[in-house]
């Protein structure tokens, strides 16, 4: 049986990591690359191991799976480049990207040519492609689209050692909220905390020490307990005139953390009292 061809555009570091894993595994025929430049390519040839760099989409050859790992205000375009080559108009394929905010009919300009689409979010960070290679393993990837699109890429993968899950695709921008508040904003309230305890003149070491063992017991109590029992602090037990207090001293140090404070409070107080934030 003849392998998968499988084509890249924009090697970044979403990219790169996918389709080194994808390499790794032998399985599959890694072909073509573009970047915004043929150094990107070529670096991304280096690092994946495998393929050939190429200097503008135009150049790539038909292969049976495209992976359009560009940023996402760029997917649009990326999509409409590809649909404007021959290659696209005269083999239908499938095609790819990885944005975890936008639905594969993001790229609706290949659909038009008959083309089957999907999109594959990883959810892991990518700050460094070589550490995400080796954290892959077992990592869940959210993914929607086409039902010939998924038949397809879902085996793939497995094969690279993801676990595939599905999302509705009216809901993409909900799904990938979910992402940036068990994640990113986490990182912005760790931040805070730093921020308010060198404010209260603890030293930074000791503050660092105070995020490692609140962050870590917190992480361990909703894995273990799930959010609802896992909530502790001055909302969850009611005691309104330290949230009221606090709320004020943190809005005079910093308008904005105020604000934030006073709107977990409240949703602090709802997901004790019922369970869950939502009225």
């Amino acid at each position: 049986m003849e392998r998968l061809k499988i084509n890249l555009i924009g090697p970044g570091k979403v990219g790169l990591t996918i389709l080194r894993r994808i390499a790794m595994t032998g399985a599959y025929t890694v072909q073509d690359i573009a970047g915004r430049s043929i150094e990107k390519a070529e670096a991304a040839v280096a690092f994946v191991g495998a393929g050939a760099a190429v200097r503008s989409v135009a150049d790539m050859r038909q292969a049976d799976l495209w992976l359009l790992t560009v940023p996402d205000s760029h997917v649009a375009t990326a999509a409409a480049e590809l649909a404007a080559t021959p290659t696209a108009s005269d083999t239908p394929s499938v095609a790819v990207h990885c944005s975890g905010f936008l639905p594969a009919d993001e790229m609706r300009p290949l659909r038009a040519l008959g083309w089957q689409l999907a999109s594959l979010h990883p959810v892991l960070t990518f700050a460094e492609p070589a550490k995400a290679v080796s954290h892959f393993d077992g990592v869940s990837c959210g993914m929607e689209g086409d039902a010939g699109a998924l038949a397809l890429v879902e085996p793939l993968v497995t094969k690279i050692g993801g676990r595939p899950f599905g999302i509705r695709s009216d809901a993409k921008a909900i799904y990938h909220a979910a992402a940036v508040f068990s994640s990113n904003f986490n990182v912005v309230l760790q931040a805070i905390a730093r921020e308010a305890w060198a404010k209260a003149g603890v030293p930074d070491d000791v503050a660092a020490a105070l995020n490692t063992t609140l962050m870590s017991a917190c992480t361990d109590n909703v894995m273990e307990l799930g959010p609802a029992r896992a909530l502790t602090g001055p909302a969850s037990r009611g005691d309104q005139r330290v949230v009221d207090e606090q709320e004020a001293a943190v809005r005079s140090w910093h308008p904005e953390a105020g604000e934030i404070y006073r709107e977990m409070s409240v949703l602090a107080q709802r997901l004790k009292r019922t369970g869950g934030t939502l009225e």
